[in-house]
């Protein structure tokens, strides 16, 4: 189900399920984040073929894009947290293409991942691997009503700022929130 854009965004930008034909627009996206280095835990020299494995998630969970015309911008995925005792909780994980980053794209697929997740039945959200340093996320999650229940000290090694802190975030949903711009 198409998501419509928030305003001061791309104009035209949808959020919709992931499809196979989307691969050779997303592997670039997730290929120059996990080489970077500095944001996912992924290891720097997965393949196309095994990033798709990780990234793409099967049903119940769901993998989306968020598109301007035929231009893929980002992409989400959200699951389950964990299974048995923790399946009450839900994941998820955000890759903004280079250029698109700073207008709005993370924000709409974060909102989209909360409402698809509030929708399923799920009493919240965690993020277990929020690298400290990714300052623009950890905002934008806080502004959507996370908060940093924990830091794992020297978990993520940054390219350049060496040995940085993992936070862990939660969104409860049996909370009041308001979601501010």
């Amino acid at each position: 189900m198409p998501a419509p854009a928030e305003p001061d965004m791309f104009r035209t930008m949808l959020i919709r399920d992931y499809t196979d034909a989307d691969w050779p627009a997303v592997w670039p996206i997730v290929r120059d984040i996990v080489r970077n280095r500095e944001t996912f835990t992924y290891d720097p020299e997965l393949t196309s073929a095994q990033a798709a494995q990780i990234w793409v998630v099967a049903p119940p969970g769901r993998t989306v894009v968020a598109v301007d015309g035929s231009r893929i911008l980002g992409t989400a995925h959200m699951n389950t947290n964990r299974p048995g005792p923790g399946s009450h909780i839900a994941t998820a994980s955000f890759m903004v293409a280079r250029d698109a980053r700073g207008r709005g794209v993370g924000t709409a697929l974060c909102r989209h991942t909360l409402a698809w997740a509030r929708e399923t039945g799920y009493a919240g959200m965690q993020f277990n691997a929020v690298a400290e340093t990714n300052h623009a996320a950890v905002e934008v999650y806080r502004r959507l009503g996370f908060d940093v229940v924990g830091t794992v000290p020297g978990a993520f090694a940054h390219p350049t700022l060496g040995r940085v802190g993992l936070h862990v975030m939660y969104h409860d949903f049996t909370k009041t929130t308001l979601l501010v711009d």
